[in-house]
């Protein structure tokens, strides 16, 4: 997302347009405990809503509970048909566990649908869309329908953290108590629940087109309070000169420019400081071509704390003016000036 580029997306504005849960899921299919700029595609956010949540989560519950609602007036088999793959998954837990403890939040959601796929193949396999029609087949729907609604219940557990919407419906469906992680190890016997209701929707690409309709007519509407561009901010505090002298500031050469895979505003540069060369990435890709850099003369704030990227490593800034996107400026020192120097 970039605001000078009217893609950024203010909270109220996604929220007049789509579920809260489906940013929640969809940060959390894709964060790790590393610092990384996180970003979000439109095509790979409908897909995993879609596609993974409702696609493969849900449809668990949807595809089982309309044979237990339907057939069995709303009440689950009084046994555990597959007690072995129930096992399966409520010891799947602890991995997943383990990965929601350490932050690597993307590889417990990977765990989670890669059991959601083993249960709608479970599904697939005992058929209880033709088993229902043979009357000698009744308890066994009931069964294995049942199977889908406990595995899906631990589904629901291991998301909680992620979905806590969607877990007090899935709570009002199954009339069960606040689901804890316990719960995972024992499942639901001989027990009534509710209609089913769907409880996430697919999105519709037209609610993402009008949700980019909104941000650009939101980004190009005259805001009120920037009267002019080139006011000093008096939001920032003064520093001293003793704080200004702090930074080192060194002319630099860009000997190498390119462009980064995945990332929209990035290029990786590295630059020759005199004495070393360092690789820097720099917000400029909407303003410059990276053949256009090579052997241009910048200046780099020397002395920042390298930062760690999913691209690799910055180890400084490049300095440039102007509000983002296509209108940044490079500021480039006057003819003479060689790698190394120091800016006064």
């Amino acid at each position: 997302m970039s605001k000078s580029r009217g893609t950024f997306i203010k909270a109220r504005t996604y929220l007049h347009h789509l579920h809260p849960e489906y940013l929640r899921y969809y940060f959390a299919a894709r964060l790790s405990n590393r610092i990384e700029d996180l970003d979000i595609h439109f095509d790979d956010f409908i897909q995993r809503i879609n596609a993974d949540l409702v696609g493969k989560f849900i449809n668990i519950a949807s595809r089982c509970a309309s044979f237990i609602n339907k057939n069995f007036n709303n009440q689950l088999s009084s046994y555990c048909s597959e007690p072995e793959l129930y096992q399966t998954f409520a010891k799947a837990g602890d991995e997943i566990a383990i990965q929601w403890n350490k932050l690597e939040c993307s590889q417990a959601v990977r765990l989670v649908m890669n059991l959601a796929d083993q249960a709608n193949r479970y599904i697939d396999e005992k058929k209880p869309w033709l088993q229902i029609k043979y009357s000698t087949k009744q308890q066994e729907v009931q069964a294995v329908c049942s199977m889908g609604i406990n595995l899906f219940r631990v589904l629901m557990i291991y998301l909680k953290p992620v979905l806590p919407h969607t877990a007090k419906q899935v709570e009002t469906f199954l009339k069960i108590a606040p689901l804890q992680w316990h719960d995972k190890d024992k499942p639901l016997i001989n027990h009534s629940i509710l209609a089913f209701q769907p409880f996430i929707q697919r999105i519709d690409p037209k609610q993402i087109e009008e949700m980019k309709m909104t941000i650009k007519q939101e980004s190009e509407a005259p805001s009120v309070t920037t009267k002019q561009t080139t006011s000093i901010d008096s939001s920032k505090q003064p520093i001293s000169i003793e704080d200004f002298g702090k930074i080192d500031l060194r002319i630099a050469k860009i000997v190498e420019a390119e462009m980064v895979e995945g990332a929209d505003k990035l290029l990786r540069l590295t630059v020759d400081l005199g004495d070393e060369t360092r690789q820097v990435f720099a917000g400029i890709k909407s303003a410059y071509p990276p053949n256009e850099l090579i052997g241009r003369h910048v200046v780099v704030v020397a002395n920042l704390i390298p930062r760690k990227m999913r691209f690799g490593t910055s180890e400084g800034m490049v300095l440039a003016a102007g509000p983002g996107g296509k209108d940044l400026w490079l500021i480039s020192p006057d003819p003479g000036a060689t790698a190394g120097m120091k800016v006064k």
